[in-house]
């Protein structure tokens, strides 16, 4: 009976039209992240993380109505997320179900976190700057504790499990175990397989050099080394031929947020 009951919550026409807001809005996050990343990549300014690009749209034409409705959007795709979690994926064989099941609540928790930026900066509450201080500050509590380089160290390398696991996905297409069959066949499937595959291989790279500078603060116990996405992304600037690779990995963000959209339309709820 309550397996029942949460598969009828999980295919709730106003959970996953809710759902769809989320997923575009998912999808606009990541488009100003790549529209950031530019800036940082030829002019060196920016705030190139969710928070950053969420801010950037507070400061538009209705950016706080709109962050409002990226809320609403997100909370709903927090809760499909957690409901596929409990309930979806049935008719798998037993270690497929879990392994899905758990990339849905890991998708949850990442939607669940930038739902509570959004709403935070859409409410007046968040703050204008001190992101990757906060991010160090964590990382300095982390040093502190008893074995805390072996925290840090795991840390890193759960991001980086992370950042494979969305290589991953891109060199074998199995985001498309996500989308409506229809989705990719076509003309119109070429293009959303195209820009499936560069974005998650592009973000799971960004993601990977966030992961990067987690081992190197666990390495020479600094957490000044430790970062979040922009750190991530100066990082790539800063290397040889660094503007031209961040602008690589800023067009892979932006065909991800592309991707998203896709997502939204083509999104498979059984």
């Amino acid at each position: 009976m309550a397996t029942h009951t949460g598969q009828q919550a999980r295919h709730n026409d106003l959970l996953k039209h809710g759902a769809r807001i989320g997923l575009i809005a998912y999808g606009v996050v990541h488009l100003l992240v790549a529209w950031i990343a530019l800036q940082v990549a030829w002019s060196g300014g920016g705030d190139a993380s969710s928070g950053g690009a969420l801010k950037t749209l507070a400061e538009q034409p209705f950016g706080r109505t709109m962050l409002w409705i990226t809320v609403i959007g997100l909370v709903a795709l927090v809760l499909w997320q957690l409901a596929t979690a409990v309930w979806g994926y049935a008719s798998e064989d037993g270690a497929k179900k879990v392994r899905k099941r758990l990339s849905a609540a890991g998708r949850a928790v990442v939607y669940g976190a930038l739902a509570v930026s959004a709403f935070k900066i859409a409410s007046g509450s968040g703050s204008s700057s001190g992101g990757d201080s906060k991010q160090e500050g964590i990382t300095a509590d982390l040093l502190g504790a008893p074995a805390g380089r072996v925290l840090v160290a795991v840390v890193a390398l759960a991001i980086i499990a992370v950042a494979v696991a969305q290589v991953r996905r891109g060199v074998t297409d199995g985001f498309t175990h996500d989308l409506q069959p229809q989705a990719t066949s076509g003309d119109s499937g070429s293009a959303v397989l195209a820009v499936g595959r560069f974005g998650y291989v592009a973000k799971g790279a960004a993601i990977g050099v966030v992961g990067g500078l987690f081992g190197w603060a666990a390495l020479s116990y600094d957490p000044d080394k430790a970062g979040g996405l922009d750190d991530a992304l100066k990082t790539v600037r800063d290397q040889p031929f660094g503007p031209y690779l961040l602008t690589l990995v800023a067009l892979g963000l932006a065909a991800f947020g592309l991707f998203c959209f896709a997502w939204a339309r083509y999104a498979r709820t059984r």
